[in-house]
């Protein structure tokens, strides 16, 4: 298979889980559908994970992976020497900081269901925010008073992210061992993973 179709083909498929992992992030900063102040927000959520690491850093690979498929195979600016070696090194580049923004995401999600939501309570007429179920114990996940459906909002959203994230990570390594290949194969005329016919 062509190492640059290989490429645009993740990088393709990078746009929607990118634009997903930004709903699921901005969808976050409203906990159960409600308009909350900023300090009363999970700390998580103001981490911007799904906006920064799976949004905003996803964007410069996908931009890369895309631009490889139009690249001279054998040549950049008419240069037979350099063209594709570097253009698939580079792309080895940007899959790695695709792994790192990714890989931001995920563990933001993983402790952010580990730790739960923080939730609104009303003591005589003394509102506290806290983290019921930041002690372990996962019982509780029913006495989360307020926001109303916070619990299985923050759940939801948050496994979401997740597994988006952990699947640009598997696609960004998969790119990163397909830019190795292009950059050790050099010209497609020699290169059985980018199917010998000179294209990219």
């Amino acid at each position: 298979m062509c190492c640059g179709g290989c490429a645009k083909c993740i990088g393709v498929t990078l746009i929607p889980l990118a634009v997903l992992c930004t709903l699921a992030n901005i969808l976050l900063f409203f906990p159960g559908g409600t308009p909350v102040s900023w300090e009363n927000i999970t700390d998580e959520v103001r981490l911007f994970g799904g906006i920064l690491g799976s949004g905003v850093l996803m964007v410069f690979p996908v931009l890369v992976f895309l631009g490889l498929k139009n690249n001279d195979c054998c040549g950049c600016c008419g240069n037979e020497s350099c063209g594709k070696r570097f253009a698939m090194f580079t792309s080895i580049i940007f899959a790695a900081v695709g792994i790192v923004g990714a890989g931001y995401s995920f563990i933001v999600s993983a402790v952010a269901l580990k730790r739960g939501p923080k939730c609104e309570f009303v003591n005589n007429t003394i509102t506290e925010w806290k983290y019921p179920f930041d002690n372990g114990n996962h019982d509780m996940r029913n006495d989360c008073p307020s926001p109303n459906h916070i619990v299985p909002w923050n759940f939801t959203l948050f496994s979401l992210l997740l597994i988006m994230s952990g699947s640009q990570m598997v696609l960004c390594a998969i790119q990163a061992i397909n830019g190795l290949f292009g950059t050790l194969c050099g010209d497609c005329k020699s290169c059985g993973c980018c199917g010998g016919d000179g294209a990219v």
